[in-house]
């Protein structure tokens, strides 16, 4: 796959010169919500950039001072009533591959965060890596308030790994909003900024990695999923022989080469 050839259908996207790809869900009348194409169409894009050596790194957004109100009421909700079992459970494991997609793609994805961050956007935002968001934000896994659980696309298993198992509990059995400041302060947000700053701080960040060892990035965020249920002597092992991978990259040897003639390392991800 060619990041820079995508051509997406049901949200934009584009790739810059350096390997920066931004997602912008595009519905901005709606607070930018899901639908059955959109999430599949993510889930495929994600599980395709394990492939897509032009993208080093993703930003995702929202169009309109919103990021997502989550699973349009009408064209997701309103047939979901009218589905049988099996196609239900279709649907639930449909979305819950993109969060398997979003984790498992070597990329850092970098949600940028502003307004409405509800329901499946507020899952988007968990599943990924880091989060950057404004004052504005709110954030809610509403799913008990329109009666249904709060275990929705792995929140139970990744919420409480970032903000804690008191505090997802609460998030979760409530519905209620998550103020920006709270999640800057219990670890959802990595930091507030100004809602004119927001999407240019993010693909700054996303950048920086990108200009890094991208290769070793994608072992790290390997180690970050496969550890959550390993014991420590499995985790230190399996450290142990990811880094010995990460140490026969050319990358490696071109930051020990720039360390000793005193200079900024270029990294070429391999």
């Amino acid at each position: 796959m060619k990041a820079r050839e995508y051509r997406a259908a049901h949200f934009l996207w584009s790739l810059d010169d350096d390997g920066v790809a931004t997602l912008t869900l595009n519905r901005p009348e709606r607070k930018n919500p899901l639908t059955f194409q959109s999430y599949a169409e993510m889930r495929d894009l994600f599980r395709g950039l394990v492939h897509a050596d032009d993208c080093k790194a993703v930003v995702v957004t929202g169009a309109g001072g919103n990021f997502s109100s989550g699973g349009d009421v009408h064209e997701i909700i309103g047939p979901l009533t009218e589905m049988r079992a099996p196609e239900l459970l279709k649907f639930t494991r449909m979305t819950g591959d993109l969060v398997k997609a979003m984790r498992g793609c070597p990329q850092p994805v970098i949600a940028a965060l502003d307004g409405i961050c509800v329901g499946a956007g507020a899952i988007m935002a968990m599943a990924s890596d880091l989060r950057i968001a404004t004052p504005r934000t709110k954030t809610a896994f509403l799913f008990t308030r329109v009666g249904l659980a709060g275990c929705d696309m792995g929140a139970c298993a990744i919420l409480p790994r970032i903000i804690g198992q008191g505090r997802a509990s609460e998030l979760l059995f409530t519905g209620r909003n998550m103020t920006a400041e709270e999640g800057e302060r219990w670890g959802f947000h990595n930091r507030l900024v100004e809602p004119e700053a927001l999407l240019e701080t993010a693909r700054e960040l996303a950048r920086s990695l990108a200009k890094g060892p991208t290769f070793a990035h994608g072992m790290t965020k390997n180690q970050l999923n496969v550890e959550w249920d390993m014991s420590l002597d499995a985790a230190i092992e399996s450290e142990a022989q990811a880094q010995a991978i990460c140490m026969q990259t050319q990358d490696f040897r071109r930051a020990y080469e720039a360390f000793a003639a005193k200079r900024e390392p270029v990294f070429e991800g391999n």
